[in-house]
């Protein structure tokens, strides 16, 4: 602490001495200065991450600041600039009527129930006369009924047959069960799913609402449910997906914490739910994986991805960085969007009273420089990947090294403070090499947003149901999540698209039972017995004994991936 000094004491300094304490009062006033406008800026970051709006558009940025992006500002940074003619319609604003036939469109594919509507025949005659009239086309209204969902009972009556001699019985054939002796079908599992996975709704709320329905079931019975399911059924089109996704050049890849209480961990240990998705150009088939771990390692995306020759897009995450420097395979590239981010947070983050001034910031500069790097690309959308990749070689790499220089001219000024706007201006320059990926490839995205849209699913349900019990229930999730969010990018009714594999899978499930020579429960290969072991109680290699439900066969089913086709 600065020592306080008395009257008496500074009047018997010399000038030297006051000289001395004078400049290092300053030092303490610049340095206190810095520290407020630092805290300044976190205080209001926190402000708005919890209050305001999360959109990281440029016209939302620092309160609705008018980031103008023109012509001009972009023709400082580089010599050479790709202007693109704007289209006739974008010049000639056409006010569009409503398009005729809409409401037909949307209701076309429902079933429908004709309601007549007529007059009794003596009202007929009481205004036109006997025979006086004639009928015309009906008048036609549409309106839409709902109706909560309907359960029925499957009451499966297997006949009997013996012989005169009572010798000899036959049954005939016994429906293949979903899961043996549970009143489990396919329907219901997949409406439990799209409850929970798709609509986020956590268990407790489904069974609230079977009861309200006089239908008793546990969260704890939905839960083994959705385990077996995912581990016996949907685990294998997991795992075709996987083999699939390796067909594709690019791949995007991000994670994100999940607590999950009964790990082995003390309370409240973070896990991950990492995800990998085809490239954002691959519009076609677009694939979604989840992938549950425990930890944020970088020995997990090697594990997922150690088959995969390409490129992936993620964020500048070490572990990324480490697998990059380790897998020549596998070239990581960089995220512009987080480039940006810190840059956007700085704008949000100014006082009232210096947004007036904000087009002066360090910041507006790097995000106007970012948006024009983003305009540009956005006009080669419609382009092949080659032409694509030509013209990002012509018109946007003059831009992106012009940004790079600029950068490292503010970095090496040591003008900046310590803050968020210092903070993008070194992430850029560690991760130049990354953010130049894109340059080189077509099929490569300048962000990682789509993916980050695909969590969002997922960490939008967390906040309902909080955490997960088990790690075996976050393993089923991230299968399930998997399925349900690649149908949603497919344009499929997840609930239709569950109840179909589900029922396809159950009548083919002698495909995949063997004797204790594939997958294990816990998702590891080699499964194995003890020399001691019961033929009937697998042990895996995590050397716990398989758990076999009330209703689990004597002979266990094991995951193996096989051709649906």
């Amino acid at each position: 602490m600065q020592k306080i000094y008395s009257p008496e004491e500074l009047n018997s300094f010399s000038r030297e001495t006051l000289v001395a304490v004078i400049l290092s009062m300053q030092d303490q006033l610049v340095q206190l200065n810095t520290n407020m406008e630092r805290l300044i800026e976190q205080i209001a970051s926190a402000n708005h991450q919890r209050y305001g709006r999360s959109s990281e558009k440029l016209d939302v940025i620092a309160g609705q600041l008018e980031l103008e992006l023109i012509f001009n500002e972009a023709e400082a940074l580089t010599e050479t600039l790709y202007v693109v003619e704007p289209a006739e319609e974008d010049v000639i604003q056409v006010t569009r009527r409503k398009k005729k036939g809409k409401r037909e469109a949307d209701l076309k594919d429902l079933p429908v129930e004709v309601i007549p509507h007529t007059l009794p025949e003596e009202k007929l005659q009481e205004i036109f006369g006997p025979d006086g009239w004639k009928q015309l086309p009906d008048e036609i209204y549409k309106r839409v009924r709902g109706q909560p969902a309907v359960y029925t009972v499957e009451e499966h009556h297997v006949a009997v047959y013996a012989g005169r001699d009572n010798q000899t019985i036959v049954k005939a054939d016994r429906p293949k069960e979903l899961l043996r002796n549970s009143i489990l079908t396919p329907s219901l599992a997949a409406s439990i799913m799209n409850a929970k996975y798709v609509n986020g709704l956590p268990l407790y709320r489904i069974s609230q609402e079977f009861l309200r329905n006089d239908i008793h079931i546990s969260r704890q019975v939905m839960a083994n449910w959705m385990i077996q399911c995912a581990d016996r059924y949907l685990g294998i089109l997991y795992d075709r997906l996987h083999k699939e996704m390796y067909q594709f050049h690019v791949l995007q890849a991000d994670e994100t914490p999940v607590m999950v209480t009964k790990d082995g961990r003390p309370v409240n240990s973070k896990s991950y739910m990492w995800i990998y998705r085809t490239g954002k150009s691959y519009t076609d088939t677009p694939i979604i994986l989840y992938e549950y771990q425990r930890t944020r390692k970088a020995d997990h995306p090697e594990e997922f991805l150690k088959d995969f020759k390409g490129i992936v897009v993620c964020d500048g995450y070490s572990a990324y960085r480490k697998l990059d420097r380790e897998n020549p395979d596998i070239v990581f590239a960089g995220c512009w969007s987080h480039a940006r981010r810190r840059f956007a947070e700085a704008l949000k983050a100014l006082p009232k009273a210096a947004q007036k001034n904000a087009k002066e910031t360090v910041a507006y500069e790097a995000v106007s420089r970012i948006a024009a790097i983003y305009h540009l690309d956005n006009q080669l959308a419609d382009l092949k990947p080659d032409d694509r990749r030509k013209q990002r070689q012509i018109n946007l790499k003059p831009l992106v090294e012009a940004f790079f220089a600029w950068v490292k001219e503010i970095q090496s000024s040591n003008r900046l403070p310590k803050g968020k706007t210092l903070e993008g201006i070194n992430y850029c320059i560690n991760q130049e090499e990354a953010l130049k990926v894109f340059l080189n490839d077509g099929e490569v995205p300048l962000d990682n947003n789509v993916t980050e849209g695909a969590l969002r699913s997922f960490c939008l349900h967390k906040h309902a149901w909080k955490l997960i019990d088990s790690i075996d229930g976050a393993k089923s999730s991230a299968i399930i999540y998997s399925i349900t969010e690649t149908a949603k990018a497919n344009n499929l009714n997840p609930f239709r698209y569950l109840d179909h594999v589900l029922t396809v899978l159950k009548d083919h499930q002698d495909i995949r039972i063997t004797a204790l020579s594939r997958n294990c429960f816990h998702g590891q290969i080699s499964c194995r017995k003890s020399a001691g072991a019961s033929q009937k109680q697998p042990i895996c290699k995590h050397g716990r004994r398989k758990r076999r439900s009330k209703n689990e066969p004597v002979l266990m089913v094991y995951r193996v991936p096989y051709d649906t086709d």
